[in-house]
């Protein structure tokens, strides 16, 4: 399969991300939203495939010690083909001196576990809609 890399946010169709994110099962907003957070990240991963976005990521970091990854989503026709992981390297790859971290979707932590993130002892957590994220298993 003869994948596209994108590190940049032209030509991206924020109502699919929006929509690709609900799909998921991931927190969405309206795509304007969406476009800000990828355009104000360190490192934003569009993946394509003929043309299509079948998949995405981004980083926030301050580029020397520390990232947070958010937002890796692939569309459900392509998962388990290896998009999340080509994501998920480019990203750590851009930023390869700093540490990550990030919030797994409850069911989802043995795909990060694959790629060489452990769970934290000491990770917390301040939601603005905290009962919805205990609810969905973020925290205790």
């Amino acid at each position: 399969m003869e994948l596209d890399i994108q590190l940049n946010c032209a030509d991206v169709n924020w109502q699919f991300v929006a929509e690709t994110l609900k799909r998921v099962g991931m927190a969405y907003a309206e795509p304007a939203a969406h476009r800000k957070s990828f355009e104000n990240s360190q490192v934003a991963v569009f993946i394509r495939r003929e043309g299509q976005l079948i998949g995405f990521g981004r980083a926030i970091s301050d580029g020397v010690f520390q990232a947070a990854i958010y937002d890796v989503a692939v569309v459900p026709e392509y998962q388990a083909k290896g998009i999340g992981t080509i994501i998920i390297k480019t990203i750590t790859d851009k930023l390869s001196d700093c540490n990550f971290i990030l919030y797994a979707a409850p069911g989802k932590e043995g795909f990060y576990q694959k790629l060489g993130f452990r769970k934290m002892k000491t990770g917390m957590a301040l939601f603005r809609q905290a009962r919805r994220m205990q609810e969905r298993g973020f925290t205790e």
